[in-house]
């Protein structure tokens, strides 16, 4: 009766994760609420130019 070693599976997927931290980051750093402040920027942009130049 084969045995199901469940550390072998942890192990394998430790080790992924492990090789995709250790990666360089190739684009640049920006801070997770710049991305958020931009978005809200776009928004409103969007929206003043509905109001602006009606279609």
């Amino acid at each position: 009766m084969p045995k199901n070693n469940t550390n072998e599976n942890f192990q394998s997927g430790a080790g992924l994760i492990r090789y995709f931290n250790e990666e360089e980051i190739k684009g640049p750093a920006l801070d997770p609420k710049l991305i958020i402040y931009i978005g809200i920027a776009m928004a409103v942009i969007v929206e003043l130019a509905k109001i602006f130049w009606p279609v």
